[in-house]
């Protein structure tokens, strides 16, 4: 009895310890942006570790330990970088666009090939 009374004692006094419990802290990014040219694969890594390949219409979440993380997606030609803390329990979400701009329109016909700008944008 007295291990479950020290238990409810800190579920009802330690916030962080519910939300861990309840929500692992977590990293999502998508790629689902009707923005995206929707060709080419998107390559995700976390603090160095590659975690995925995502094409468009995929997602991929990942735990990870609270305190600061960063973040890299390329489309093997551009890259973007963003660094992120993340509280105990937290959830963050990205979304990842490869977008197009007027240089990928003008090049295009002209060369038949394009460079494609990836976009990171943090979700509420």
């Amino acid at each position: 009895m007295p291990a479950t009374a020290t238990l409810e004692h800190v579920v009802q006094h330690d916030a962080h310890y519910e939300l861990d419990r309840l929500f692992p802290t977590s990293l999502t990014i998508t790629r689902t942006s009707e923005e995206d040219w929707k060709t080419r694969q998107l390559v995700v890594s976390v603090d160095g570790r590659r975690i995925a390949e995502l094409l468009w219409g995929d997602s991929v979440m990942c735990e990870l330990e609270p305190g600061p993380h960063v973040l890299r997606v390329h489309n093997t030609l551009v890259w973007r970088t963003v660094q992120f803390t993340v509280a105990p329990g937290e959830q963050v979400f990205y979304e990842a666009v490869n977008r197009a701009t007027a240089s990928t329109y003008f090049l295009l016909p002209i060369f038949g090939i394009s460079p494609l700008y990836v976009t990171l944008r943090r979700m509420a």
